[in-house]
C-alpha cells in the first residue's frame, strides 16, 4: 500500500516537473516569434552560465556523465567492498528485565544507536538475499529480525496507538529521529494468534507492511524439525504462510522466508529441500531465505560461498552470546574493516578492492566493479 502510494506520488511530480508549461494561443504574428524567441534564447544557455546559476540558486545542475556511468558517481574513497560479510540480528523479545532471549528498551535502543553510530543502516532480508542492496555509499547494510512474534514485539495501547516500548514502537521512534535509518525489520510469526492481542493480527500484520516491514514463516507450530518426516515439514511451513498470506492485503505479497525453529534442520537429509519448497493442501511454496539460529554473519549475496538455504544469525544479546553476539562482531569490524560489506550505493554495480574477484560469482547480471584501494 505504501508502496503503491509512493509510485502515484513520484509519477505526479515527473509528469509536472517535465510537462511543458503551455503557452497561450496568441493571434498575431509578432505575439507568437516573440514567444519563440524567448524560449530558444533559454534553451542556449551555455554551460558556463548554468554553472553560474548553480552558484547563484544553490540548485546542483544535473551531472549527465554520472547518468551515463553510474560508476563515476561512486565515491572510493569511501572503500567500498560489496565482497563483505553483513550481520542478520536475531531478536526474541523487549522486556523490563534483561535476559537471554529479551533485551530492555534501554538496551535495544542503545543496539540502535551503536548501530547508527558506527554506519549499520537497516535493509530488508528480501533485499538481503536477492542482492538489491541501495543502501547509501560507504554505509554497511545490517538485517534485523524478531523471532515468534510475541505480544512486547507489537502492542496497541487503549488509546490505538503503538506502545513505544515495543520493538515496532521503537524502530518507528527511532527512524522519526534519523530518517537515515530505515524501518527494516522482518517479524517471523508462528501460531494462529501472532503479537497477541486477538482481533488485531490481521490490522498489525498489514500495518507493518504498509510500513516497509516484513514478515515471515516461523511454523504453524514452533516445530522441530530434527526428525521431522517430509510431510510434517510442509505441513508446518506451507499451512503457516498460508495463514498469513490469508490476512494480507497487498497485492502479490509473499510470505516466502522462514526462520527455523531452534535452528534445527531435519536429521535426514534428504528432506532439507523442503525447507526450501513444497507443498500443502495443494498448495505451493517458495522460500527464498532459510535462517539459522547463530552464530555468525552471513557472506555477500554476491559471494559465491552465500547460500539462501542456510543463512547464520548473530544474537543481538549481551547474555550467554559465546563471544558470538552482536557487539562482540562489531568489535571484530572495527578491528578488521576490510570483512565489512561497504555498499557503493548503486544497486546495478559491485564494487570490490582488487583481489576478491574470484570470490563473486553471484552478480545477478549486475557490473562488477573492482578498484585498487589507495
Amino acid at each position: 500500500m505504501r508502496k503503491k502510494i509512493m509510485a502515484v506520488i513520484i509519477t505526479a511530480i515527473l509528469v509536472a516537473g517535465c510537462g511543458r508549461a503551455s503557452v497561450p494561443l496568441h493571434e498575431n504574428k509578432e505575439q507568437t516569434e516573440a514567444v519563440n524567441e524567448t524560449e530558444t534564447a533559454e534553451t542556449e544557455k551555455t554551460s558556463q552560465e548554468m554553472q553560474q546559476e548553480e552558484t547563484d540558486t544553490g540548485n546542483p545542475v544535473p551531472d549527465e556523465s554520472a547518468a551515463a556511468d553510474p560508476k563515476s558517481g561512486i565515491d572510493l574513497n569511501l572503500k567500498p567492498n560489496e565482497a563483505g560479510k553483513i550481520m542478520v540480528l536475531m531478536y526474541h523479545n523487549i522486556g523490563n528485565e534483561e535476559k537471554e532471549w529479551t533485551r530492555t528498551p534501554a538496551n535495544f535502543l542503545k543496539d540502535l544507536n551503536t548501530l547508527y553510530e558506527k554506519g549499520y543502516r537497516p535493509i530488508s532480508l528480501k533485499e538481503y538475499v536477492t542482492g538489491q542492496i541501495t543502501t547509501e555509499q560507504g554505509y554497511t547494510p545490517v538485517v534485523i529480525t524478531f523471532d515468534d512474534g510475541n505480544l512486547n514485539n507489537f502492542q496497541y495501547l487503549d488509546s490505538g496507538l503503538v506502545d513505544p516500548e515495543s520493538a515496532v514502537g521503537m524502530l518507528l521512534d527511532f527512524h522519526e529521529e534519523h530518517e537515515d535509518f530505515p524501518i527494516e525489520a522482518t517479524f517471523f510469526l508462528n501460531g494462529d494468534g501472532p503479537f497477541g492481542q486477538k482481533g488485531l493480527e490481521s490490522q498489525k500484520i498489514n500495518f507493518l507492511i504498509d510500513q516497509g516491514m516484513d514478515v515471515g514463516n516461523h511454523t504453524k507450530g514452533h516445530a522441530n524439525f530434527k526428525s521431522a518426516a517430509g510431510e510434517e515439514i510442509q505441513e508446518q511451513i506451507g499451512s503457516q504462510a498460508q495463514y498469513l498470506e490469508g490476512m494480507i492485503e497487498e497485492e502479490g505479497y509473499q510470505v516466502n522466508t522462514l526462520a527455523l525453529p531452534f535452528g534445527a534442520r531435519p536429521k535426514d537429509e534428504t528432506l532439507t529441500g523442503y525447507l526450501a519448497s513444497g507443498s500443502f493442501g495443494g498448495v505451493t511454496y517458495e522460500n527464498i531465505a532459510v535462517l539459522n539460529v547463530g552464530w555468525n554473519p552471513g557472506y555477500s549475496p554476491y559471494d559465491g560461498r552465500f547460500d539462501y538455504q542456510s543463512i547464520p544469525r548473530i544474537r543481538a544479546s549481551e547474555m550467554n552470546v559465546d563471544n558470538v553476539g552482536l557487539y562482540n562482531y562489531l568489535d571484530y569490524f572495527d578491528r578488521n574493516p576490510q570483512e565489512r560489506f561497504v555498499s557503493d550505493g548503486v544497486e546495478g554495480i559491485v564494487t570490490i578492492p582488487e583481489g576478491k574477484q574470484e570470490m563473486i560469482s553471484n552478480t545477478g547480471g549486475r557490473e562488477l566493479n573492482p578498484y585498487s584501494p589507495q
